[in-house]
Parts: C-alpha cells; structure tokens; sequence
C-alpha cells in the first residue's frame, strides 16, 4: 500500500466532479459529509476502552438485538448529521423501526441514504474491526415528502454505496458504480482520509471462504456440498477458511485478497427462512461495491442488486466475493431441490 498524500478524499472527489459536465457538487457534499461523521466515531470506537462507551444499553434496536452504546451512538451521530446535510430527503437506519423524513425546515435534497451505523457490534467488547455501511440512492418520487417509495428501491438504482471500516486504522471505501472502487485510508495526524487503494479489483477466484460454520447442521444441501468441495483437494483447492463475524471486516479482506463470504439461507430459524442479513443496510451496498470491482453478489439463485425490497428491514441470503466463486455456488444451487424463497 503506498499512500498519496496528495490526493485526499476531498480531492478526489472533487477531481471526479470536474468530468461531470453536469455535476451539481451535492454529491460531492454529502460524501464529504459520511466522511466527516466517519471521523467522529472513528474517534469514538478507538478511545472506547477509556470511556463509558462500551456494553449494552439495555435496550433492543427494531430487529430484537440488544443496542450496543456504541451503537447508538454512531446511529445518532449519522441522523443529525445527515439530516442537516442539506443532500437527503429521508434517512433509512437499520436501527430504527421507520425511515425518517428529513423536514423542510433542514432544506432536503434530493437523495436517499439506508444506512448501518455500526455494523459488526457485538465484536465491540472484542476490540475487532467494525464498520460503517451505506447506500445512497436518487429519489424516485414526487411531492414534497419523501416516503418508503424512495428508501424500497434494488440495488441497481444505487447512486453511490460503501462502507468505513474502523480497525486497526480506519479506511473509507466506496464507488459511483462507474470509475472504481476506491480506498481512503484516515492519517489521524493530518484528519484526513488519503487515497491509498485506487482502482480496487477483486480477484476473479480466491483462496478464502468465509462463513460461520458453527451453523453447518441448519445448513441446506447444496451449501454443505459446496463447503465441503472447497476443503477437497483439488485444482485451487483446498481453500483455507476465515471467519471474523464482522461482515465489513470479513468483506474488505475477501474485496483485497479475493475469496467468497455466505451466510446463506438455513432451517434454524422457521421465522426467517430467507436469512439474516438485511437487504437494504448490508447486502445491497457491498453487492454494488463487489460488482463494481469485478465480484459478484447473489442468494444463490437471484443476484442481489436485482432483488425489490418489500420491507424495510427485509433479511436475505447473502454470498458475495469473487466472481468465480460465487458463480461456482450458484452451480452447486442450481442443482438444488431445495430452493431459497426470497421475501
């Protein structure tokens, strides 16, 4: 890694603008604004040890999770903010049960964002790397109030998605769709994010798969199968297994060094046959930064960025990584009599 002092997050957007005949610098705006934010609780989640931000609330977010106090805080710190941007016209956070639109008073533009304010917060106490999710989209609507219409739209509407992940330094990762995928690492010294992984490709075919296989016995047959070909000798094989249950975490070092992450549909769960992760806050934004680096996002039978969310909070099967590998599973599904449902 060799990092550009002279080309920071600010630049290069702005550098990206310029090519934009017709850029109106409100994109520009609201990614300097996520940026800024990410530094905050970026500061928050690396004095977290020294302060009382640490353990459980004793609450419960919309999904039923017990609220981390980093959680909630990086959640609140997201929504003031970016309702103020002055960029978005309602706000979509997996923490809260309902979207909130942003009122006239705070003069709303014209995007939408889903975002996941802390992704990865039961590893807190851990001290392993977390992050922060979001996907931004154009708002679809008309009228003077954005409403569910704008925030329920696929993946493939996204505008712009990415994700911050707060380790062992912390790096801001994201793409229009077009021109890239693009890496800032923050210099804590200077408080700025540097570009330090221009143009990220994803390896057509890794060496790495990730998934929690503590859940192998819930595991429908084709995704048994498929786990169990990857640890036979063979040509590439075997793959070395790599688990972290951080999903940002788990997908940046997948994004880099190729490889395939699941966390497939199961039968542990009778009231979520369809999965844990949620479309709009997790699966959409990383599907749309792995396709943009050559990867590849699905179920196992329907690409992600194709899927029309129904509900907010909507779970899905998730199998992301490099193109090759995914496309491998998807044989081994396509074989399948036992199909996801999705929904």
């Amino acid at each position: 890694m060799t990092v550009d002092y002279g080309i920071t997050l600010t630049r290069h957007i702005m550098m990206t603008q310029a090519g934009i005949p017709e850029a109106t610098g409100r994109f520009s705006g609201l990614m300097m604004q996520i940026a800024t934010v990410a530094k905050v609780v970026s500061r928050e989640v690396n004095k977290a040890g020294l302060v009382d931000i640490l353990g459980l609330t004793g609450d419960s977010n919309v999904q039923g999770e017990t609220v981390q106090k980093l959680d909630e805080y990086a959640n609140r710190v997201f929504i003031r903010s970016l309702s103020r941007s002055g960029h978005f016209c309602i706000i979509a956070s997996e923490e809260n049960a309902d979207p909130i639109p942003i009122p006239s008073s705070y003069n709303p533009g014209p995007y939408v964002i889903a975002i996941d304010p802390l992704d990865g917060s039961s590893n807190i106490d851990a001290n392993v790397s977390i992050g922060t999710i979001f996907g931004i989209y154009p708002r679809v609507g008309e009228g003077e109030d954005a409403g569910k219409a704008d925030v329920l739209q696929p993946g493939r509407n996204l505008a712009c998605a990415g994700y911050v992940i707060y380790g062992s330094s912390t790096m801001l990762v994201y793409t229009t769709g077009v021109g890239g995928v693009h890496g800032f690492t923050l210099d804590p010294g200077v408080g700025e994010f540097l570009l330090s992984h221009p143009d990220i490709q994803m390896p057509e075919r890794g060496k790495i798969y990730s998934i929690n296989e503590g859940y192998s016995r819930w595991w429908k047959a084709h995704t048994r199968e498929y786990v169990e070909h990857l640890k036979t000798e063979g040509e590439g094989r075997p793959y070395s297994g790599r688990y972290i249950g951080s999903l940002v975490a788990d997908f940046h070092r997948n994004l880099l060094y190729g490889g395939i992450f699941l966390y497939p549909e199961d039968r542990r769960d009778p009231e979520r046959p369809t999965g844990k992760l949620r479309l709009l806050y997790e699966a959409a934004p990383l599907a749309f930064v792995a396709e943009a680096a050559g990867g590849r996002a699905s179920t196992g039978f329907q690409q992600i960025l194709d899927i029309v969310p129904e509900r907010l909070h909507q779970r899905v099967p998730l199998v992301l990584g490099s193109r090759l590998d995914v496309e491998e599973y998807e044989e081994f599904c396509s074989r399948s009599t036992d199909p996801t449902r999705i929904g």
